[in-house]
C-alpha cells in the first residue's frame, strides 16, 4: 500500500513540473517569436541539442506561424552542428518538399549534400586516419548527386563554389575507390574483373589522378590474358599521357606485378602466422592456338563421323584398301 502511494506521489510531483519537465524548459515562453529568438540564442550559444528542441517545440506550437519555415531550416543545421548527419539530412529533405520555393532552398541542397558528406567520415576519423578511398562508396556518392543537383538547379548560388570544390574531391577518391578494387581483383588472379575496373575508371572518370593507375591495370590485366596487342596500345596511352608513372621503368618498359596473392592452406588456417601468400604466376602465352578447345572437339566429332562410314578394311589400313 505505501509503494503505491509513494509511485502516486512521485507521479504528481513530476506532473507538476517539479522534476524539471518540457514546461519548465520553456517556462516564460509564450509567442512565436520567444521561441524563435530562444533557439536562435541556443544555437547562437552552440547548444544545439537545447536549440533543436525549442525549435521542435516552435514547430509543434505554432506550425504555422511566420517563424516556421525559418525554423525547420535552421534546425537543419542545427542537426549537422549536432553530429547527427541522418536527421540533418532527412530534415534539410522535409524543407525542399515542403518549401520549394523558398529562397534559402538552395541552402536545403547544400546542407543534405554536406551532411552526407561529412556522414562519410564517421567518428573515429577524427581520431584516426582513414583512407576514405577504401571505404564504401555509398555515402560519397549520396553527396556528389546532392552537390550535383545543387549545381543544376542553383548555378549562382553562394554555395555552389564550395559545392563544386567538394565535388572534385569526391570525384577523386571514387575513382581511387575503383583502382582499389581493381587491385584486389588482380591480386587474386580476376583479369577479366580487374581489366573491367580499369576500364571503367578510364572511361568515366577523365581528369582524375586515379586513370593513370586505371590504364597500368589495364596493360597488366592483358598482358596476363595474352593480348599483347591491346597490351601494347594501352602502353602507349600510358607512355604518351604518364611517362613517370611508376609502372614505367627507366628504359620504358612496362613494369610486370611479380607478386600476386595466393594464400596457401598453412597460411589461411594459421591467420597468416606460418606459410606464405605470395606468388610468382607466369604470364599469358604470347600467341594463341590455331584452333580453340571446341574447334578441336568439333573436328574430333567430325573425324568420328567420317570413321563411322568406313569399312573395317579400310580402318585398319589406313585407307590402302576400301
Amino acid at each position: 500500500m505505501r509503494l503505491w502511494i509513494t509511485l502516486l506521489l512521485l507521479a504528481t510531483l513530476s506532473g507538476c513540473g517539479l522534476f524539471g519537465g518540457d514546461e519548465d524548459q520553456f517556462a516564460g515562453l509564450s509567442t512565436e517569436e520567444q521561441f524563435y529568438r530562444r533557439a536562435l540564442d541556443q544555437l547562437n550559444a552552440q547548444n544545439f541539442s537545447g536549440a533543436i528542441a525549442t525549435y521542435q517545440a516552435l514547430e509543434s506550437r505554432f506550425p504555422f506561424g511566420r517563424f516556421a519555415a525559418q525554423a525547420q531550416i535552421e534546425i537543419v543545421y542545427a542537426y549537422y552542428r549536432n553530429g547527427d548527419n541522418e536527421a540533418a539530412r532527412a530534415a534539410a529533405d522535409r524543407f525542399i518538399r515542403l518549401h520549394p520555393d523558398n529562397e534559402n532552398v538552395d541552402y536545403a541542397y547544400y546542407m543534405r549534400g554536406l551532411s552526407s558528406f561529412t556522414g562519410e567520415s564517421g567518428f573515429f576519423s577524427r581520431f584516426v586516419p582513414i583512407d576514405h578511398t577504401k571505404r564504401d562508396p555509398g555515402m560519397a556518392r549520396e553527396s556528389f548527386n546532392d552537390f550535383a543537383q545543387l549545381l543544376a538547379l542553383y548555378p549562382d548560388s553562394a554555395y555552389a563554389a564550395d559545392a563544386r570544390s567538394r565535388m572534385v574531391y569526391l570525384r577523386n577518391n571514387l575513382a581511387a575507390y575503383e583502382i582499389h578494387v581493381a587491385n584486389y581483383y588482380l591480386e587474386r588472379r580476376a583479369y577479366i574483373a580487374a581489366l573491367r575496373r580499369g576500364q571503367y575508371v578510364v572511361e568515366n572518370f577523365q581528369g582524375t589522378p586515379a586513370v593513370a593507375d586505371g590504364v597500368a591495370i589495364m596493360v597488366e590485366c592483358y598482358l596476363r590474358l595474352g593480348l599483347n596487342e591491346l597490351a601494347d596500345t594501352s602502353l602507349a596511352l600510358l607512355k604518351e599521357n604518364y611517362p613517370e608513372h611508376p609502372a614505367i621503368d627507366d628504359d620504358g618498359d612496362f613494369v610486370v606485378r611479380t607478386e600476386i596473392t595466393d594464400p596457401s592452406l598453412l597460411y589461411t588456417v594459421s591467420f597468416g602466422l606460418l606459410g606464405d601468400n605470395r606468388g610468382n604466376p607466369p604470364l599469358a602465352p604470347t600467341q594463341r592456338p590455331f584452333t580453340s578447345g571446341s574447334q578441336q572437339i568439333i573436328d574430333s566429332q567430325t573425324g568420328a563421323e567420317q570413321d563411322e562410314g568406313r569399312s573395317f578394311l579400310s580402318i585398319i589400313t589406313f585407307g590402302i584398301f576400301n
